[in-house]
């Protein structure tokens, strides 16, 4: 039997299905985005670990992106606020560096 190995990421009340592309707090999905849900789920599959701007970009937008730095950031934004009600981390913005997850 070829069993895939499940794609689930499940912090606190948060469960993201990389398969599904979906995001549920206490069982109410989350509507993300297909960028957001990638930028969440790289975040919290390496936990503490600080990403650039850069690096969000060019792995979300692609090297050839004109797309402006910022945009990072009010991806970031956007997630904070779809997120506010999970309770088992937390976005934090490296100061001159960019973001990470940190577990609560």
């Amino acid at each position: 039997a070829n069993i895939e190995m499940e794609r689930k990421i499940v912090i606190g009340n948060l469960e993201l299905d990389a398969d599904g592309m979906s995001a549920e707090i206490d069982g109410e999905e989350i509507n993300l985005t297909r960028r957001e849900f990638n930028i969440i789920y790289k975040l919290l599959s390496y936990p503490k670990k600080t990403f650039s701007r850069v690096q969000l970009m060019d792995e979300f937008w692609g090297v050839e992106s004109e797309t402006s730095l910022r945009a990072v950031d009010v991806y970031i934004t956007k997630l904070r606020d779809k997120l506010s009600a999970c309770d088992g981390f937390e976005i934090k913005t490296v100061r001159g560096l960019g973001y990470k997850a940190v577990l609560s």
